[in-house]
């Protein structure tokens, strides 16, 4: 069956700008965390500890969120394939937006002692069951409502939102740190977490305008709703959910390995300053941003199965390279580690929107792509600061590190060959991610 390329509706243009704004802001809140927890969270909520111990305990929490993340994308994808993906999408926004706005609000160790990390860490979970039904959601919103032969490149607007998180959750922290150390450690490092509330009120907005996934109408029209949807995408496929794990994982530890832990590397082991350490971030996240869409086109013209591969190539050679790089102490070569990194971030992330919702058909789709990309974001983001301050505490060397990130981009090397060996459950039974097709008429196996 060849795929015709179509023109956006208006309905499709507006689900990929919402879910392009909704997960800009979600992971611009939860990214925060990880700026924070580099930069000042240690003496504020852990001073009785070491710098390492504290480091240590801030990244410590920022796992936290991870962990409730599958708890998250477990109830909301349930929710999300029997009553809709939109009123998840609100939820999850809501959540997230008012308990980043909380820790802005939190009083430090020294005003209420023990309970002031209690409370961070409680907030840091509430923070991660939220975005734990972001980003299937999102996904399926954009690619759902996606015109035939760009789904490509309608899912990369969610994924857009999470480099774009980024880079506006590090300007925050730029700004903030101009004000003088003591200034920052103060009360300039909460300005980023009260902004959130704008950010939420602009999101809210613009999602509520959005019309309902035309496919989950579909199946709401047909009566085939799952009764039982996380258990169904269990039972009926626990091989695409592995291959959903093993897509992702690479790129999700990789990311907050550069974001989270290089930062906090380059401003305690190699005493870069912050603003420099922030800037060299900022620049690999903004080629991160701008390979999205090309990645996008890419797979809509040659299939998003062998972008992700030749993606996934660069990306391991990319990590072996990163370290030895920024242990040149050469500013200029910290931006070409960055840049490179985060170009295959963009080759590989970028095409796993596609390549996962069309792992599952639409009455569990969302309970099985949460499943799988969670599993991910468990065992890839979850540890990936805590583990390399760890490895390095014990070796004094950045090897394991890079060791570290060069197995889990083998691991996703190995979930895209995996992929091709499975017949994709896409729209009308058409493979969408691979197939290069669209320009071509090759029929989809």
């Amino acid at each position: 069956m060849s795929q015709q390329v179509t023109t956006a509706t208006r309905p499709a243009r507006r689900a990929a700008a919402a879910s392009l704004a909704g997960t800009t802001i979600e992971y611009y809140d939860f990214f925060l965390y990880g700026a924070a927890a580099a930069l000042v969270f240690g003496p504020q909520f852990f001073p009785s500890f070491s710098p390492v111990a504290g480091a240590l305990a801030s990244f410590g929490v920022f796992a936290a969120g991870f962990l409730a993340r599958p708890l998250g994308g477990l109830v909301m994808g349930h929710f999300g394939d029997r009553v809709g993906r939109k009123s998840m999408l609100v939820i999850s926004l809501l959540l997230v937006g008012l308990t980043t706005t909380a820790i802005g609000l939190l009083p430090t160790y020294e005003q209420i002692g023990v309970w002031a990390p209690i409370a961070l860490t409680t907030l840091r979970l509430l923070q991660g069951f939220g975005v734990g039904g972001e980003w299937s959601g999102a996904v399926l919103m954009s690619v759902e409502h996606a015109p035939a032969g760009r789904r490509g490149l309608f899912g990369i607007f969610p994924q857009t939102g999470v480099p774009a998180g980024l880079l506006l959750s590090n300007l925050a922290f730029l700004a903030a740190s101009f004000a003088s150390a003591a200034t920052f450690a103060a009360w300039a490092w909460r300005i980023p977490f009260l902004a959130s509330i704008v950010l939420v009120v602009v999101g809210l907005v613009v999602r509520l305008r959005v019309t309902e996934s035309p496919e989950f109408v579909e199946v709401e029209r047909k009566g085939a709703h799952s009764k039982r949807p996380l258990l169904d995408a269990l039972r009926q496929y626990p091989g695409r959910i592995l291959v959903a794990g093993a897509l992702p994982i690479a790129s999700i530890m990789i990311t907050y390995v550069f974001t989270v832990y290089a930062l906090s590397y380059l401003t305690t082991v190699l005493k870069v300053g912050q603003s420099t350490a922030l800037l060299c971030v900022l620049v690999g996240t903004a080629v991160f941003i701008v390979g999205l869409p090309v990645a996008g086109h890419l797979c809509d013209r040659i299939g998003a199965r062998r972008v992700f591969l030749a993606g996934s190539v660069w990306l391991l050679l990319s990590a072996a390279v990163l370290f030895p790089l920024l242990n040149t102490g050469v500013v200029g070569l910290f931006v070409v580690g960055g840049v490179l990194v985060c170009f295959g971030l963009a080759s590989t992330y970028g095409p796993c929107a596609a390549m996962i919702s069309e792992l599952f058909p639409a009455h569990v789709r969302f309970s099985g792509s949460s499943l799988g990309y969670q599993l991910a974001t468990l065992l890839g983001g979850a540890p990936a600061p805590f583990l390399a301050v760890a490895v390095y505490q014990a070796t004094g060397t950045s090897l394991g590190v890079t060791g570290y990130m060069v197995a889990l981009a083998a691991v996703s090397l190995v979930g895209g060959l995996m992929f091709s060996r499975v017949r994709p459950l896409g729209a009308s039974g058409t493979s969408v991610a691979d197939a290069g097709a669209v320009q071509r008429g090759r029929s989809s196996a």
